[in-house]
């Protein structure tokens, strides 16, 4: 559980994250130097940016995804964040997220990068920086009932063809489209 262990899980699920388009495979290549380049650039610390870890999270019927309007953004998101150095994974990282922003016990996480997006923000250490998001699939269990924490203005379950207006669209459809494409190829 060090700054090594999440540096390594994270160069592991982009080395291993078969991407859709040529987009994401130079968004890939360009993480992967990055990591190279930044033994801590999985923690919070390092200024010039940092790999943070995020969860779209699926009902179990995988008709309503749940989103949260993040205070600083002002949208409809995904649930992420940070990874903190008690975390082992990016994996662990992103279900920790999951967990603490939805109030969800036993969610179920595919460990398989669902995604990555970057991203300019002006995040906790209150100055400029750049989010190197990481993206996995989370479920809940049957009957899931959100609780909102207070890293959020609001929380709650949409429809995946009914997404907020005030929703990144663009982020989320094609998440949703790719979930839809992941669990096709499960069976």
């Amino acid at each position: 559980m060090t700054a090594s262990t999440l540096h390594a899980s994270a160069v592991d699920r982009l080395q291993a994250w078969r991407t859709d388009s040529a987009d994401a495979e130079s968004l890939r290549h360009t993480m992967l130097a990055f990591l190279d380049a930044a033994p801590e650039g999985c923690l919070r610390r390092h200024v010039p940016g940092h790999v943070t870890a995020s969860s779209l999270v699926l009902d179990a019927d995988r008709r309503h995804v749940l989103l949260t309007l993040h205070p600083r953004v002002g949208r409809w998101i995904q649930l992420g964040g940070h990874c903190e150095e008690s975390d082992e994974t990016v994996v662990d990282a992103a279900l920790r997220e999951a967990t603490e922003e939805s109030g969800i016990a036993d969610l179920t996480i595919d460990p398989g990068l669902l995604s990555a997006h970057t991203h300019p923000i002006t995040c906790s250490l209150g100055r400029p920086t750049r989010h190197l998001d990481l993206r996995f699939l989370v479920v809940a269990p049957p009957g899931a009932v959100p609780v909102r924490s207070t890293e959020s203005t609001d929380l709650r379950w949409w429809p995946v063809d009914a997404l907020p207006p005030e929703a990144e669209h663009d982020t989320l459809g094609h998440l949703l489209a790719l979930a839809g494409a992941r669990f096709r190829a499960a069976g």
